[in-house]
């Protein structure tokens, strides 16, 4: 084995035992006769001290050591002299006497330092973010993210959903943002789109009888940016069969107690708050209200009965408040053939935490006449819904059941979780606000020979 033990696990009842440990010199300390050095790897810190009478080879090679080189030290397990013990560090309480050590790689000079308090621009710790990376306070937002993948995937799983991919590669059917566009070679002057997020295909796998599905999705959307926004993002997306409001309410609230008291030691108090749309605008003047009593409380509440319709004043048009495969509330379904579209309630709801909205959801259209209905509205034509959603129009004919779902951000919601105000804090290979990514370059050009075989011919902007 290259190494016996991370830089974590070492304490008193490992003394005299012989140790190799890999990893990162995280700090040196020349005091005379002894070079002390902190080796890091990602678990933690253990300090090792070269002595010249150990092996002065080994002593000459420490003295020449930099911080980031990448080493193999071989040594026995010391306890710490009497006051010398470090009681921030699982290790603290041990040193290891080194008897051999290796330089696996050096190091140039880091262009920051790999420490807690180091304040690095944007633009230089995402160009190097495998340096970022290295850091304690960086690295806990991808463990945090990881913990809450298991969490979710723990829990759909004890109810009973199955976990479905659905494609990257898809049509383009805008769903309020502008969607990326991934030219066909094989289908020339055709385009692909990624998916803004898995709506069509998991209605579609309900129809299908999958019943319970969710998916940890990849999500894009071409718009701009802000602090909680990337061009691509993560979502949990689930979906179920024979439900109404109340069983996604009483779902998402398990789903996110446990989430909460595993990661965060809080109990949630359930059922969540809930407000009206109409409730939350004329309280508050938005509909998501932050509650909060004082920026340590979570307070989280649901969002209903948001207009199914919005007037779009630029275009002389109604939109959809949500998406076009939401439900009318079945109450408000025979306002549909009059002129008070705008009073027509959906079955929709927003989950608002703090005043973030986290995520959404509705009961969904199942009926083909009724989805048909809303798409005409919306001002389609018979060509475009048919270009755009015959599909799903199709799949309703094959008995469709009712279902609905819900999607949440999980990059927002480790934010939150984090204590962040951003969600690049979240990612390991965030965007920057302007939509690039600063370490490898991209967006970039592309050659002439595969713009060639794309059939594209690029207008450069004067």
């Amino acid at each position: 084995m290259i190494r016996t033990h991370t830089c974590a696990e070492l304490n008193a009842s490992f003394v005299n035992k012989e140790v190799v440990l890999c990893g990162w010199v995280h700090r040196r300390r020349d005091h005379g006769k002894l070079i002390f050095i902190d080796i890091r790897d990602r678990f933690g810190l253990t300090q090792v001290v070269f002595v010249p009478q150990e092996n002065p080879k080994t002593y000459e090679m420490a003295a020449k050591l930099g911080n980031e080189f990448v080493i193999s030290v071989k040594g026995k397990v010391n306890l710490r002299p009497k006051g010398a013990e470090n009681p921030k560090l699982s290790t603290g309480e041990i040193e290891i006497v080194a008897q051999d050590l290796q330089i696996l790689n050096p190091s140039q000079v880091p262009v920051f330092e790999i420490d807690e308090t180091t304040e690095v621009s944007e633009e230089l710790k995402l160009a190097y973010r495998y340096l970022d990376l290295r850091r304690q306070n960086v690295l806990k937002g991808l463990i945090l993210r990881q913990q809450v993948f298991r969490i979710c995937r723990s829990f759909l799983e004890g109810e009973d959903f199955i976990e479905v991919e659905t494609p990257i590669l898809t049509k383009s059917t805008p769903e309020g943002a502008r969607d990326f566009l991934v030219p066909s070679r094989l289908c020339p002057g055709e385009f692909f789109a990624l998916p803004q997020s898995p709506q069509l295909f998991k209605q579609v796998l309900m129809v299908a009888g999958i019943d319970r599905y969710f998916q940890i999705a990849k999500c894009f959307r071409d718009e701009d940016l802000r602090s909680d926004r990337q061009p691509e993002f993560t979502q949990l997306d689930l979906e179920m069969s024979f439900i109404t409001e109340e069983d996604i309410f009483e779902l998402m609230e398990g789903l996110f107690k446990e989430i909460f008291q595993q990661l965060k030691g809080i109990k949630l108090q359930t059922p969540f708050k809930r407000l009206t749309y109409k409730e939350s605008m004329e309280k508050f003047n938005t509909d998501k209200p932050d509650l909060r009593k004082k920026p340590e409380d979570f307070e989280i509440l649901w969002i209903v009965d948001f207009p199914l319709f919005k007037f779009n004043l630029e275009e002389d048009r109604f939109d959809s408040e949500h998406h076009p495969f939401t439900a009318p509330n079945e109450a408000d379904l025979n306002l549909l053939d009059s002129k008070n579209l705008d009073k027509i309630r959906a079955r929709s709801y927003d989950l608002v935490i703090n005043g973030v909205e986290l995520g959404s959801g509705s009961i969904r259209i199942h009926k083909k006449d009724i989805q048909q209905k809303i798409f005409e509205i919306l001002g389609l034509e018979d060509e475009d819904i048919q270009e755009r959603f015959g599909f799903l129009l199709r799949a309703f004919e094959f008995g469709a059941p009712p279902h609905g779902g819900f999607a949440f951000g999980l990059d927002r919601l480790i934010a939150l979780l984090l204590g962040s105000n951003t969600i690049r804090d979240t990612i390991a290979f965030p965007k920057t606000q302007k939509g690039v990514c600063p370490l490898t370059q991209a967006p970039s050009s592309v050659t002439s020979e595969q713009l060639k075989e794309l059939g594209i011919t690029v207008v450069k902007k004067i």
